[in-house]
This record gives structure tokens, C-alpha cells and sequence, in this order.
């Protein structure tokens, strides 16, 4: 027989050379409520090539989509992590399965195995018992009947409470892959399945371009709020940032992150901000223009009044998050974050500010309302009781937990019960889809560069967790297996589960906790077996 099929877990990965029964597939056991994954692979090893389709057959209550996996290249490991920390051994360099395509067929070439990615959502209203899933798989002319039972639960997921999370959203790409003009009418309709596809993946928090973010390089302009010159002061039509919460709250985000309002790296310099909508580029001061400069001030005293009272006509400000400035660190950073940081609690005492700033002096000085440190040190934080978010990026890596294409999948799935261990308020990653060169203008391919071109300080994997489809976004599995792990979090809270019980002793830290399927399978079956 040149050919075989087999299921397989969703926390590995298919990688194109592995052997039939690798990882097999676990019995699923879900809330009302919940989504959940396998994977259904298929191995060819004649020496021509042969076509593969699946179907998929599901009971009332449990509805099933698939989609092919597909794959990107990656050239090297990411660097600072131990081999045993590392997913792909043998595999990498090579190609990493990631982006998923909403196709039910492909083509296998000699010795290759291909997957398909199977989304299992049980209806709120099904019934609890097992439910059998079948799964035919056709490889050239050869058959296969598959099966996997859903054993659904009594208990009914309730949403996630009281734990915002946000992925920065880059408009500019939008535009350039896309083609379209900043906030034209095309522009709207490309970035509606966006916002709904980040609401599916459990963010309930979308940053919104008031101006134009002021993070990794001078960005094409993407800046909602149009401004013009009044005499010697400024007007603010707010008709286009209106018009972007308005379509966030129908795509199921509830809450609004704003533009820093101050320069990243060091909070030196006051915001570019363009006339008009920065149309032709044309800044209303030079960009050197200092962060608590007259200048500045004066632009700031005019419009912080009239965005609160945007913000009051829309009731955005209880579900508002507002930053100073992006990663400051060391005395003179701190410096000059405590002045931008005081102007702003001078000209808007109504607005408390979170930032990403790591060092924990940031944290006892209590420079920001909510910091977020980053994943390396968050620990410290709730050791010292201050209350945080917390993030990643393109690390910390080694055994920390994180989501890049080399990282295992369970690994990944862990995020859920770390932030819920350690009672963090919120996380945040910079990298939704960031789709350009490392702090440039430069549009890169997506589905060939994962690293900014800037490996090895930026991980593969660390920009982009979504790739642009024709009409709206391709998944990958990475985002698939984070937006499982936020759900864990939601199922961890609807039961209850105390933190500081004996099911989650075994997560000391970011860096130390479980690490493999059967134990994320034995702690849901305690959750939800009660």
C-alpha cells in the first residue's frame, strides 16, 4: 500500500516528513460551548504524486470546518533556546506547517505527508454524551473511514471576564497588500473579516489608529482623526474613528487600545501627527519636536478636551486603554516617561495609561496605571503584588513559553493557564500582522518571511499571526492554538478553579510549567469532569 491515513493531535505539527501514527489524536472532551482541533493527515509514498480530498460528517449540536494546512519556509532555528525546547528537530530548516486555506483537497508528492485541520464547535444547546465524528480521507484511488468521539460535557462555557487582550493591528498593511487607500470604501470592507476573525480568536480589544502608531519605524500614515489649522489652534473631525469602534463592536470587540501618544524607545519626541489625515505626509512640527515641548502641549491641550468628549458622546471611556509610550527602560527612559506621563495627567487627570515597560522599578514607582512586563519577569510583579498584564515578543525564549514557529504547540496551549495562575489582568503582543521589513516601509511576503527580515533579533514567527487571503485573513495554526488557550482560561473561570489549588501547582513561572498533551488533557478532564 503507497498510502496512508491516520488523526492526529492538533499539538503537533504535520510536518511534511513525518511517519503515519505519529501523535495520534486524543479522545476530545469539550464544554458546551467550546471549539476544539484535531488533525487529519494523509501519507503518500508512491513515486508519482496523488490528489487528497476529505469529508466530514457531524451529529446535531457539533459542527466541523476544515481547511488544508498549509506551509512557510524556515531557514534556521531561532536562536537562545536549548534543542530540547525546540519543535521541528529534523525538520528545520525546512517547511513549518502554519497558515490554514480553506480548501478540502491537495496533492501529495512523493514520500509526503499533508494535513487537514479540523475546528470542532459544539453548539451552547448540545446535548451532553459522546458524539462520533467521521472522517473519509481519499488518497489517489484508496479510501479511508476514520472516526474520533466528542465526549460533550454538562457544563456550558461562559465568555472570558475581566481579562483584555489585544493584538496590534497594522492598517498600513492592510493598504499596501491589499491596495486600497487609508479608509476608503474598499478599505472598509477588507478590514471588516479582520476584526471579526480577531473577536473569534478571543481578543476583545482592537487598537485603533487615532493617529498613526508610532512603534517600529515611520509608518505609511494611517490616521483616523482628521485635523486642520483653525487660526492659531486645531479642529478634530473624529467621523472615521467613529466609524472603526463602530465596526469593531459589530465584529464583537468590546474595548478600544490608543495610539501612544508619545515616541517609542525612549519617550524623547511628541507624536508625528499629519494635517488632514497625512494624505500628502505633511507633519504639523518637525519631527524632533520634543514630548513635553510647548509645541506639543499646546496640540495636546486642544485635543485631549475634544477626544474626551468623543469618547463621552460614544461611552468609550470606561472600555478605553491608553498608552504613553512603547518599552522605555533605564534611568533617562524613566526620566523622560515620568514627564510625558505627567503632562498627560496634567491635561487629562481622566486618563489612566498601561504600558509595555519590563523593568520592575517601573512597576514599585508606579509610573503607569497598569504596567505590562513582559513574560520574563511578570512573575516578579505578582510576587511583589503589583497588578499587571503581561507579554511576549520575539522573546524570551529558552524554556519561557511563547508562540514562534519553532515553539511546541503545547507550549503554546499553556498561555490560558499561565496568565490564569498568576491572576495577570491582560496581554498584549505587538505582531497581528505585521507584514513589512523590520521597522520599514518595505511590504514583505508573509507566507515566505516570518522574521522581518531581521532573524536573528526577530523570530520566525513572531510577526504575524494571521496571512493575508484574498478577501480577508488566513489563520495559522499558531493563532488556532492561542485562541484555544485564551478558551482554557474562560473554562478555568466559568468552573471556578481556584489558582492557587492543587490542579495548577504544577505552573511555578513562565519558564516552568507542563509540557505535553497529556497533561493539558488531565487537567481539562478534572475541570470539566468536576
Amino acid at each position: 500500500m503507497s498510502s496512508t491515513c491516520w488523526l492526529m493531535s492538533s499539538l503537533s505539527r504535520a510536518f511534511p516528513r513525518i511517519v503515519p501514527g505519529a501523535n495520534p489524536a486524543p479522545q476530545l472532551l469539550a464544554a458546551r460551548g467550546e471549539r476544539l482541533s484535531v488533525q487529519a493527515c494523509a501519507r503518500y509514498d508512491g513515486d508519482d504524486h496523488a490528489p487528497v480530498a476529505i469529508r466530514v460528517s457531524a451529529p446535531d449540536g457539533i459542527a466541523v470546518r476544515v481547511r488544508r494546512v498549509g506551509h512557510v519556509p524556515m531557514p534556521h532555528f531561532n536562536t537562545a533556546t536549548p534543542i530540547e525546547e525546540l519543535d521541528g528537530i529534523g525538520h528545520i530548516p525546512g517547511l513549518v506547517p502554519d497558515p490554514l486555506f480553506d480548501d478540502l483537497g491537495m496533492v501529495l508528492g512523493p514520500h509526503e505527508t499533508g494535513a487537514f485541520w479540523l475546528t470542532v464547535a459544539i453548539d451552547p444547546e448540545c446535548a451532553s454524551g459522546d458524539r462520533e465524528i467521521g472522517v473519509e480521507v481519499v488518497v489517489g484511488e484508496a479510501r479511508y473511514s476514520l472516526a474520533f468521539t466528542v465526549s460533550v460535557a454538562d457544563l456550558v462555557l461562559r465568555p472570558r471576564r475581566n481579562f483584555p487582550a489585544t493584538h496590534w493591528f497594522y492598517a498600513d498593511a492592510l493598504c499596501d497588500w491589499y491596495k486600497v487607500e487609508p479608509f476608503d470604501r474598499r478599505f472598509w470592507a477588507i478590514l471588516e473579516p479582520y476584526l471579526v476573525d480577531c473577536a473569534e480568536h478571543g481578543l476583545d480589544t482592537l487598537l485603533c489608529p487615532l493617529f498613526t502608531p508610532p512603534t517600529d519605524g515611520v509608518k505609511r500614515p494611517t490616521q483616523l482623526v482628521r485635523v486642520t489649522r483653525e487660526g492659531e489652534g486645531y479642529g478634530f473631525d473624529f467621523a472615521d474613528v467613529k466609524r472603526w469602534v463602530g465596526l469593531a463592536r459589530a465584529s464583537g470587540i468590546a474595548n478600544i487600545e490608543w495610539t501612544h501618544f508619545f515616541s517609542q524607545w525612549g519617550v524623547r519626541n511628541a507624536l508625528r501627527v499629519y494635517e488632514g489625515q497625512g494624505r500628502d505626509e505633511k507633519l504639523l512640527w518637525a519631527p524632533e519636536t520634543g514630548a513635553t515641548s510647548e509645541t506639543y502641549r499646546s496640540f495636546l491641550a486642544q485635543f485631549l478636551p475634544a477626544f474626551r468628549r468623543f469618547l463621552d458622546a460614544e461611552g468609550l471611556l470606561a472600555r478605553s486603554f491608553f498608552h504613553v509610550s512603547d518599552e522605555p527602560h533605564g534611568p533617562e527612559h524613566l526620566r523622560n516617561y515620568q514627564a510625558a506621563r505627567a503632562l498627560l495627567k496634567e491635561l487629562a487627570p481622566w486618563m489612566r495609561t498601561m504600558d509595555a515597560l519590563s523593568e520592575i522599578e517601573y512597576g514599585r514607582d508606579r509610573v503607569t496605571d497598569m504596567p505590562i512586563p513582559s513574560i520574563g519577569v511578570t512573575k516578579q510583579y505578582w510576587r511583589e503584588d503589583i497588578e499587571s498584564w503581561t507579554y511576549f515578543c520575539c522573546g524570551p525564549r529558552g524554556r519561557f513559553v511563547n508562540r514562534l514557529l519553532d515553539t511546541p504547540l503545547q507550549k503554546t496551549r499553556m498561555l490560558g493557564w499561565l496568565f490564569y495562575r498568576f491572576r495577570r489582568l491582560g496581554f498584549l503582543h505587538w505582531g497581528h500582522n505585521y507584514w513589512y521589513r523590520s521597522q520599514t516601509r518595505k511590504l514583505i511576503d508573509p507566507y515566505t518571511v516570518t522574521d522581518g527580515e531581521a532573524w536573528p533579533g526577530w523570530a520566525y514567527g513572531d510577526t504575524h499571526v494571521v496571512y493575508p487571503g484574498p478577501d480577508g485573513p488566513v489563520d495559522s495554526i499558531r493563532w488556532e492554538v492561542f485562541a484555544e488557550s485564551l478558551q482554557d482560561f474562560a473554562l478555568l473561570q466559568t468552573a471556578d478553579v481556584d489558582p492557587d489549588g492543587e490542579l495548577l501547582s504544577p505552573l511555578v513561572d513562565f519558564d516552568d510549567f507542563p509540557r505535553s498533551d497529556g497533561w493539558i488533557d488531565r487537567a481539562r478532564r478534572s475541570v470539566l469532569m468536576g
